[in-house]
Parts: C-alpha cells; structure tokens; sequence
C-alpha cells in the first residue's frame, strides 16, 4: 500500500486549502482512510476519516464544520478540504488507512496501518 499526499502550502488565515492522499496497491474496499496532523511540539491528533464503502465520515471536534473529506473511488484518492483556517490548523498533515479500525478506534492513530508522507500546512494570522 501506498499513499502520497499533497497540497499543502503557505495560506492566510480564513484562506481554504485542499489535500489529496493518492492511494495505491490494492483495492480499499472496507478499509478507513483517516487524516492526522501534528504541529511542532503536539501530539499527533486526528483530523477526520472516511468509510471507504459506504462514505460515512468522522471528525475531530476541533474542525467539524470547516474541513470535509471525500473520496473518489474511480481515482483512489481522499480529499481534506479545509475552509476557515487559522494558525491553529498549522500542522504537517498525513493521511493513513487501515482495515481494523472500528468507531471507538477510528481516531486512534495506532490502529492505523499504513502512512504517507506529510504535507505542510502553515496558516499565518
């Protein structure tokens, strides 16, 4: 399993951005695709998963409301878009999948199997 994730990038705060995590290697049928972030000093917190069957979504409380994820069978790729960012939301963001996790688990990144890279966010005030 591979997954690249991409788009991050310098933005002002209340800008909109969206990433990408391109997967391949399988198909991901019954597995959850989940972003994660992790600022300088923090620990890593979770940011949202998707169901890829059946598309249900989950968020972390911190951005329910401004970032949406999705996906797109046809391509393999999850979609983070966030709206409404503030310095706050700086972070190195990276997505992960994984087969196991289950609703008490899902935001829980040690039941997430495989990662990609991190992409930058940084939101300047």
């Amino acid at each position: 399993v591979q997954l690249q994730a991409s788009g991050g990038g310098l933005v002002q705060a209340g800008d909109s951005l969206r990433l990408s995590c391109a997967a391949s290697g399988r198909t991901f049928s019954g597995y959850t695709m989940g972003w994660f972030r992790q600022a300088p000093g923090k620990e890593r917190e979770f940011v949202a998963a998707i169901r890829w069957s059946g598309g249900h979504t989950y968020y972390s409380d911190s951005v329910k409301g401004r970032f949406t994820i999705s996906r797109d069978n046809d391509a393999n790729t999850v979609y983070l878009q966030m709206s409404s960012l503030t310095p706050e939301d700086t972070a190195v963001y990276r997505c992960a999948v994984s087969r196991r996790v289950i609703l008490s688990t899902i935001k829980q990144y040690q039941y997430y199997d495989h990662w990609g890279q991190g992409t930058q966010v940084t939101v300047s005030s």
